[in-house]
């Protein structure tokens, strides 16, 4: 279901390197201030696992994973056994940071893109430490698209644009990655999202944490296969950016709205109790084939809105993680 924004009177925008380098400012300080500190433990990642080096075997217990059993001990024994693993201390996060035109929207306290650059700030937070490496693919648009276009012409084809940066250590190299994805333009357009979550599959890489950052508005037909295969070799984080607009429409009389993503412009006449309900109707569905295409494919799912506390957000769900994570293992 297509996404259309509505259309304002506001106060034009600033330029959007001077927007970046405001929005980047605020970003360091922020997730310094709340983050350091707060989720980094003994941990290595966002998303911990037990690791993947053998270690010592113990004596099962109750909630352990079954999959780590040591059967030779367990026969020698006649005692089932579990085999402890060692955790990597190493990690190399890979950011598939979709910057589709339908990010340039926002009702809330931000905009969607600016939701997005906040997700990578943070993740590159968590995980550049202890010689840790972060790269990112990011994908645009596929062009031009007259403004105000209305209804009939076809929108912009192509994948877009795709741009990889390689996975480096050091806290200047994620500054860099980070500045990299706030000054990044976005193109009239969708990229296309399965062929961003492929670059992550080619070449193959050691086993790590991926994180996709998208809206997720692309048929899941086009990047649910991709994000299975991709869950193959590693953990996988999908955090979706919603708008609340996105979900339900205000009763405001005759919204004109356009399509960023195509140029097509739309009066919608909101004061049609029938037509919000509808409209509700067809979001909730839409997220529930979101949700249920993430699930399928194994990975981690974290909704972000534009109108909450995003950190507060991602706070919570990465404690909430790490619980379930570690329940039944020994630190």
């Amino acid at each position: 279901m297509a996404r259309a924004a509505p259309v304002t009177s506001a106060t034009p925008r600033p330029a959007p390197a001077d927007r970046s380098e405001a929005v980047l400012s605020r970003l360091q300080l922020l997730v310094t201030r709340k983050l350091d500190g707060l989720l980094q433990g003994d941990y290595v990642g966002l998303l911990p696992g037990p690791g993947s080096e053998a270690g010592e075997s113990r004596e099962y217990r109750p909630g352990d994973d079954v999959r780590r059993m040591d059967w030779p001990v367990t026969a020698r024994t006649t005692t089932a056994h579990v085999r402890r693993t060692v955790a990597d201390r190493e990690l190399e996060t890979w950011l598939a940071v979709d910057l589709s035109a339908s990010l340039d929207f926002g009702t809330g306290r931000w905009l969607k893109r600016d939701v997005v650059v906040a997700t990578v700030a943070a993740m590159a937070h968590l995980t550049v430490r202890g010689g840790n490496r972060v790269g990112a693919v990011i994908g645009t648009g596929a062009g031009a698209a007259p403004a105000g276009r209305r209804r009939g012409g076809p929108p912009p084809a192509g994948p877009g644009v795709l741009t990889r940066m390689p996975a480096r250590s050091g806290r200047r190299e994620a500054q860099g990655l980070l500045r990299a994805v706030a000054g990044t333009e976005l193109r009239p357009g969708r990229s296309d999202l399965g062929a961003l979550i492929e670059m992550l599959n080619r070449p193959p890489r050691r086993r790590g944490l991926a994180v996709v950052v998208s809206d997720f508005l692309a048929p899941p037909a086009q990047w649910s296969r991709p994000l299975r295969k991709l869950r193959v070799r590693h953990d996988v984080l999908a955090v979706e950016v919603v708008d609340p607009r996105e979900l339900e429409l205000p009763d405001v009389g005759v919204l004109p709205v356009v399509d960023p993503e195509s140029g097509e412009l739309h009066e919608v006449q909101t004061a049609d109790p029938r037509l919000r309900h509808r409209y509700a109707e067809a979001a909730a569905a839409q997220r529930a084939e979101i949700s249920a295409a993430l699930r399928g494919a194994g990975a981690a799912h974290l909704r972000l809105r534009t109108d909450r506390d995003w950190l507060l957000d991602m706070v919570r769900f990465v404690a909430a993680q790490r619980h379930t994570r570690t329940r039944g293992t020994t630190r």
